[in-house]
């Protein structure tokens, strides 16, 4: 009976979601339900943070391997909050000055060495062993020409239809944009597989345990 209840509610609930996309009348109960959202999202963001700092606080009692790592995690969680509630977050203040100096800046390293892993994995996957490969290797090399000044300045001297930057936006745009739609076409239709799973109870993964 356990198991059988959270399996009711999700049923009635998505079938009420899908039903109300179809009957206008229906739109308030949508409504309803993204209120109850943010609702149970407040106490979904209290128990992942008590999650959080069970964990960290373990790590550093045991002193496992990067245990340091937790600790700065947990002093900087600390200090953020305090600092947030005593002092506000209005601009200006010690915790935006601390979110500018510190939290931005690392965030734009961690994506300037994320491009440089880009740069690593496109170098791996692009080598022409095959037709496939070979034509991913030269319609990548001409967008990234096609997306700087020098694509520019090689081709200038031929007619605009060919020059590389109009080549780059002819491959953005249809082949490009043929492929990207298919993808998120499966995307889609893998989602909507899940959600069905979901409602009529094939799929029990959420509720933890054995199925």
């Amino acid at each position: 009976m356990g198991r059988r209840i959270p399996l009711m509610i999700c049923f009635v609930a998505g079938i009420l979601m899908v039903i109300q996309f179809f009957t206008p009348p229906l739109r308030s109960v949508y409504e309803m339900v993204l209120d109850w959202y943010i609702v149970i999202l407040v106490f979904a963001l209290a128990v992942g943070l008590q999650t959080t700092i069970y964990l960290h606080v373990n790590k550093v009692r045991r002193r496992v391997k990067g245990y340091l790592y937790s600790l700065v995690t947990l002093v900087s969680l600390v200090s953020m909050a305090t600092i947030g509630l005593a002092g506000g977050i209005r601009q200006g203040s010690w915790f935006m000055w601390l979110f500018e100096h510190i939290q931005v800046p690392l965030g734009a390293t961690m994506f300037a060495l994320l491009a440089f892993f880009m740069a690593s994995a496109a170098y791996r996957a692009f080598r022409a062993r095959t037709l496939e490969a070979t034509l991913l290797l030269v319609a990548a090399v001409i967008v990234m020409l096609g997306r700087v000044p020098i694509g520019y300045f090689l081709t200038k001297g031929l007619p605009e239809s060919i020059q590389i930057p109009a080549a780059t936006e002819w491959i953005l745009m249809y082949p490009n944009m043929a492929a990207k739609r298919g993808i998120m076409f499966g995307v889609a239709l893998g989602m909507i597989s899940t959600a069905l799973k979901v409602i009529v109870g094939i799929e029990r993964g959420y509720l933890g345990g054995r199925r």
